[in-house]
């Protein structure tokens, strides 16, 4: 329903229909419309239901209003709706029931705005304003259509590197800075904190999506993920703790297909535990960003994650990107015995600010946006345009992965060395 990323084939639609349940609500719907140069002869009887009925068989129109009232279940019956609905129609919806969590409910799957019975004429107005304020704006996706896909996935190699933190301000940064649409897919499906980050309730969708993959498809990704900005939609759960998600990962690889047809990018936050259970993840992944911080933990787990991608996926390009770091008499492991310790380059060094990232957290925005000047975002910004670009170039077909290749003696001889060089001092 509410997808502006897919705005293409509107213009020969309606600009209003609405299906009410009583007539009060179309006597104060028709002077709103008429207001507004639309015609009142599109107010119809029959709520939900008849809405569901008539869009099934004809164009649904630009902006879309339903009258819940009538409904049992409010949320099954707005996916029904969303099943006939074409992409890019804008769906208002009103109701007696004042419940805080049916309205976050509706809005994540999709709906633009609920309002309360009886109706308000300010708050009609109010309404359709900002429906066709979505409506008019700027498109960015229509100028680069022409890119191909960048699917980016970050991997932290221990838990509080950051990686997180990271691939939010990449998916940010890659949507607001680099103008692409962009999908952020966070697969911690029970402690994620993708949609917590950006200040978003999570919604649904993810855990739907685990549990019927088969219903995993164009619309279904319109209407389950969460719009973070113009540009930047994502699909993050806080799944119940109570009894385990069963899945052998075909909805996560299915997810990842869809959002390719819909989006330019897609940054997955992607935990290390999914590389062992589900490896075919990582195959369509063209960049992969792997978050460590210098210690002697992360350089063991870091050899270990690049020596699985290494092998499960060569055709990767691979990025190491040292998070929190502290001033130099505060590491536990200096940055050249660190590298040494791995045989490669560190290329991209984040410096903590413990200020930034309070600021971020009460902002509810991620760090890339609460401190667009700081010296901790700007090697944030090079990273993005490093794996944006390292990804277009395997895209051509040409070997991006040459930074990430190992040379010289064994990793776990260079990680053997810095336990000696360690034990010494």
């Amino acid at each position: 329903m509410n997808a502006p990323w897919k705005p293409a084939g509107v213009g020969h639609r309606d600009p209003f229909a609405a299906y009410v349940c009583d007539e009060a609500t179309a006597e104060t719907l028709r002077p709103v419309a008429g207001d507004l140069g639309w015609s009142v002869d599109k107010v119809y009887k029959g709520g939900l239901r008849n809405a569901v009925q008539s869009l099934s068989v004809s164009a649904s129109p630009q902006i879309l209003f339903v009258d819940l009232a009538e409904s049992g279940d409010p949320l099954n019956d707005i996916n029904a709706l969303a099943e006939v609905c074409e992409p890019g129609t804008v769906v208002i919806a009103a109701g007696q029931v004042n419940d805080v969590r049916l309205y976050r409910d509706l809005v994540a799957s999709g709906i633009q705005d609920y309002l309360l019975k009886p109706l308000n004429p300010d708050a009609l107005r109010e309404a359709f304003g900002h429906a066709q304020t979505m409506l008019n704006a700027p498109k960015h996706v229509e100028a680069s259509v022409d890119r191909p896909h960048c699917a980016i996935a970050v991997i932290g190699t221990r838990g509080g590197v950051g990686a997180s933190t990271i691939a939010t301000s990449l998916a940010w940064l890659t949507s607001e800075r680099e103008k692409r649409s962009t999908a952020l897919l966070d697969l911690d499906v029970h402690f994620g904190t993708g949609a917590l980050t950006l200040d978003l309730e999570p919604g649904r969708g993810l855990t739907d999506a685990i549990e019927n993959p088969s219903r995993i498809d164009g619309l279904f990704i319109e209407r389950a993920m969460v719009k973070a900005t113009e540009n930047l939609a994502v699909l993050s759960a806080e799944a119940p703790i109570n009894a385990p998600l069963m899945t052998d990962g075909a909805a996560f690889y299915q997810l990842q297909e869809e959002m390719r047809a819909a989006f330019e990018a897609t940054v997955v936050d992607l935990p290390r535990g999914m590389l062992v259970q589900h490896p075919h993840l990582i195959s369509d992944i063209q960049a992969a960003v792997i978050v460590t911080e210098l210690t002697l933990a992360a350089a063991r787990d870091t050899i270990r994650i690049l020596s699985w991608l290494k092998t499960n996926a060569p055709q990767t390009h691979v990025t190491l990107v040292a998070n929190r770091v502290h001033a130099a008499g505060q590491l536990e492991i200096s940055r050249k015995d660190f590298e040494s310790s791995i045989e490669r380059k560190v290329e991209f060094v984040i410096p903590f600010d413990q200020k930034l990232v309070a600021q971020a957290a009460k902002l509810g925005k991620p760090l890339a946006e609460a401190g667009k000047n700081s010296k901790t975002v700007a090697p944030i910004l090079a990273l993005t345009r490093h794996v944006l670009g390292a990804g277009e170039e395997l895209i051509a077909g040409k070997d991006g992965d040459d930074a990430g290749k190992a040379k010289g003696k064994s990793l776990i001889g260079g990680f053997s060395s810095l336990l000696s060089k360690r034990a010494k001092k």
